[in-house]
């Protein structure tokens, strides 16, 4: 096999890779030995006739798809490491010649990690606002703690208010046709919640407890079941309880229910302390990521296109994870928004240039700054992992390879040169305005350094009514 390398112009390359006439020959055979006995040939039983035969028979090319495959599985990782190119993205495959008893040669278009030219990034003015907790917020997590250790009271003597909590049985029909999905036994709601389609909830408002009533709504026309968008539909509907919630006594006894403190003041300056606590590490985090921003917009660098691509392709597999773990598939996000995966993909572009260039900065300042990470640092690290496994650290660090420890390092690496611009930056006081808030930001140490994680909320409709 041998490599040669063409520089492109925006930090893209082409690989043309040649893989020699015996090589390819010997994928040839790889490929007749994988498919000879699903091939019939008269004369021949299943698997009997030679690949020679085989060919005249349906052409020369019938194993060439499938030895070209192998040729470029086996060859391409080979030249990538020959020819010392730092590649950031997948290849463009194009066959430039492919017969039997010549050598296969192929070229591999690719993107290659840009050169970043570093700017001022030491000594970064960044406006921060100083962290304080007001007394409503404090009231608000106070309320908030009452209302999670509320007790539900059943009610029997007077019909349904909002915001009671009930249950009730429901079906629903469609020009006096029940559908699928419109029928409910004993189902748990809380009236005004909005959990059902609108004008649902309202109308079991003031409705007694085993009265039968019955509740006429319009589906919305964008909902999810395409065969009930706009249609106009009954629900027949019967409460079987109501309750509300009873919020505990704001008192000495609440605070020692929910804490470790004897009197409310004391639980109530606890709150106060750890709300402020939270918002110091919000403000650290505003900071550092407001730093390494400066001083990537401070760098030059030629961002090739598929090195984006592959950045935005990463994120919205981040994205379809991560809604998975809710009990929502990505394919059913899409349909239900109505994007493509190349829609969804669109609204990640900005940010995942963001990303790459303040990742290539971070990296480029570990560079300069000759950053290392000492043999302790790397066990303390593999500590807190295996802590975060419940595994013993040795027993960890066996089962990583040297791959992942080596990425590992890196990343100690890209966070030290993290502190390294956070610490050298100036706090400016920043202008207050009306609603301001300290930005959440985390810092994601085990992929990319100082990546922003954007938090996705998805509005998720009540299937059933």
């Amino acid at each position: 096999m041998s490599v040669q390398v063409e520089k492109l112009e925006g930090n893209m390359a082409k690989l043309t890779i040649e893989v020699s006439a015996g090589a390819f020959t010997t994928a040839l055979d790889k490929a007749y030995q994988a498919q000879k006995n699903k091939i019939s040939v008269p004369g021949f039983r299943k698997g009997k006739a030679p690949r020679k035969m085989i060919q005249k028979l349906y052409g020369d090319g019938i194993f060439y798809e499938d030895a070209a495959n192998s040729a470029i599985n086996s060859a391409y990782p080979a030249a990538v490491e020959e020819c010392g190119e730092m590649i950031v993205s997948r290849p463009e495959i194009d066959i430039v010649q492919i017969e039997e008893g010549k050598p296969f040669i192929f070229t591999a278009e690719v993107a290659l990690k840009p050169e970043v030219t570093l700017g001022e990034y030491k000594g970064l003015e960044v406006e921060i606002k100083q962290p304080e907790v007001t007394e409503e917020e404090v009231n608000a997590a106070i309320e908030k703690e009452r209302e999670q250790n509320a007790r539900e009271i059943d009610v029997d003597d007077r019909p349904v208010q909002n915001g009671d909590s009930i249950k009730l049985d429901f079906e629903g029909f469609v020009d006096g046709e029940a559908f699928e999905g419109g029928k409910g036994t004993d189902y748990p709601l809380t009236v005004g919640s909005g959990a059902f389609i609108p004008g649902f909830e309202e109308q079991l408002i003031g409705k007694n407890i085993g009265e039968e009533t019955e509740v006429n709504v319009t589906f919305p026309a964008n909902y999810q079941a395409k065969e009930l968008q706009g249609k106009e539909a009954v629900f027949k509907c019967t409460v079987h309880s109501i309750s509300v919630k009873e919020l505990p006594e704001l008192d000495d006894e609440f605070a020692q229910d929910v804490s470790e403190f004897d009197t409310l003041d004391e639980y109530r300056s606890d709150v106060q302390e750890k709300l402020l606590q939270q918002k110091r590490d919000a403000m650290k985090r505003e900071k550092q990521n407001k730093a390494v921003e400066k001083a990537a917009a401070n760098a030059q660098m030629d961002i090739p296109a598929p090195m984006v691509n592959e950045q935005i392709s990463r994120m919205v597999d981040e994205f379809g994870a991560q809604i998975q773990r809710q009990g929502l598939s990505l394919n059913q996000y899409l349909e239900y928004t109505g994007m493509t995966r190349e829609d969804l993909g669109e609204q990640y572009r900005s940010e995942a240039l963001r990303r790459i260039q303040n990742s290539l900065v971070l990296e480029a300042i570990a560079d300069v700054e000759n950053l290392e990470v000492s043999e302790e640092r790397l066990d303390e690290e593999t500590q807190k992992m295996a802590a975060s496994y419940r595994m013993e650290a040795d027993k960890l660090k066996g089962l990583l390879g040297e791959s992942e420890l080596e990425q590992m390092r890196e990343d100690l690496r890209v966070q030290a040169a993290v502190d390294l611009v956070t610490d050298a930056a100036v706090e400016v006081d920043a202008v207050e305005t009306e609603g301001d808030e300290l930005e959440e930001i985390a810092v994601e140490g085990s992929e990319e350094v100082a990546d922003e994680f954007e938090e996705v909320t998805l509005a998720a409709t009540d299937e059933e009514a």
